[in-house]
């Protein structure tokens, strides 16, 4: 409980440093996804309070722009590539067998927080298609066979995150 009062601290400083700015909700829906891993409903409501905004206003925003999370990410976070060159060699099995095997929809985060699971247009690795990226770290020439492999290795904390 202490981390969370730390972390409302922080952001209502942040939120006191951009009050008086012009286009002040960007900024400090920026900090508060740094702060807080993402801009939960509470968050909303403690900015939207802070800079004198409707609640609607900051989820407007917050929901606009794909930067910002309502949820919180896993630990692990899993993006498929959906663009066109990997999509025509098969990423969106890959994608299904990552849903299947983590147990969760694509947008979605396992219980424990260790996963969650994105479709995304392209991540410049078309070469490499089908292309996944955890944390970063690319994964290409993918098959849905190869996917148990990769994810038990995260599973087992044996990569780096």
């Amino acid at each position: 409980m202490d981390d969370q009062r730390a972390k409302f601290a922080e952001l209502e400083k942040l939120i006191a440093d951009h009050k008086d700015q012009p286009g002040a909700l960007m900024p400090v829906l920026q900090g508060a996804q740094a702060i807080f891993g993402c801009v939960s409903e509470d968050v909303q409501k403690f900015i939207a309070e802070g800079l004198g905004v409707t609640l609607a206003e900051v989820y407007g925003v917050a929901t606009f722009y794909a930067q910002f999370s309502l949820h919180p990410k896993g630990k692990y976070l899993i993006s498929v590539c959906l663009g066109t060159a990997c999509y025509v060699k098969g990423s969106q099995s890959v994608l299904d067998r990552l849903s299947k095997l983590l147990d969760i929809p694509v947008g979605g985060t396992t219980p424990d927080g260790k996963f969650t699971l994105e479709a995304t247009r392209c991540l410049g690795a078309c070469g490499l298609a089908p292309v996944m990226m955890i944390n970063g770290k690319v994964y290409g020439r993918l098959t849905p066979d190869v996917v148990p492999g990769i994810i038990e290795q995260y599973k087992n904390d044996e990569v780096e995150a």
